[in-house]
């Protein structure tokens, strides 16, 4: 009998033992920084051909063209 009461006591304790190993999940300042303009981003083999790094106006025109063709009336027709 004291053997089960004494097992159930550790159980306990190691259940409450476990909560208090949780790291805190908060951002820490230095690892945040302010986002940059979408169209200020870095040229890669992934672009659009004739985009240039700055160019807002292309970069808003190649996303009217993704949305177009995102369009299925219009790709049907």
């Amino acid at each position: 009998m004291r053997a089960r009461i004494a097992l159930i006591m550790s159980a306990v304790a190691m259940l409450a033992l476990a909560g208090c190993g949780e790291k805190s999940q908060e951002m820490s300042s230095s690892a945040s920084k302010p986002d940059g303009k979408p169209y200020e981003g870095e040229l890669t083999r992934y672009a659009a051909k004739g985009w240039e790094k700055g160019d807002k106006t292309k970069w808003q025109l190649q996303l009217r063209a993704r949305a177009q063709n995102q369009n299925e009336y219009t790709r049907t027709n």
